[in-house]
């Protein structure tokens, strides 16, 4: 993956473009420091559907998936024993 400073980037953005286009993924640096990517579409594309968990894998997962809100209990426990009803 080749490495374009941040000020190189902005200069020869249309340069930047090309290389990525026909050989893949350029690195974007700030400082010295990786700061970004810049990826053809096809790649991002397959990346989100790649992060995407099926719904299988979500039902089947350890974790939460959110908070279940539930209601304190009162000081009842029951209704309480039916009433008898004479016919």
């Amino acid at each position: 993956m080749k490495s374009w400073p941040v000020q190189y980037a902005k200069a020869r953005f249309s340069e930047m473009l090309e290389a990525c286009l026909n050989e893949g993924p350029q690195l974007i640096t700030k400082r010295g420091a990786g700061a970004a990517v810049l990826v053809p579409l096809k790649d991002w594309q397959m990346l989100k559907r790649a992060a995407k968990p099926a719904l299988k894998e979500l039902l089947l997962a350890d974790v939460a998936r959110g908070e279940l809100n539930v209601p304190e209990r009162g000081d009842k426990r029951g209704r309480g024993p039916p009433d008898l009803v004479r016919r």
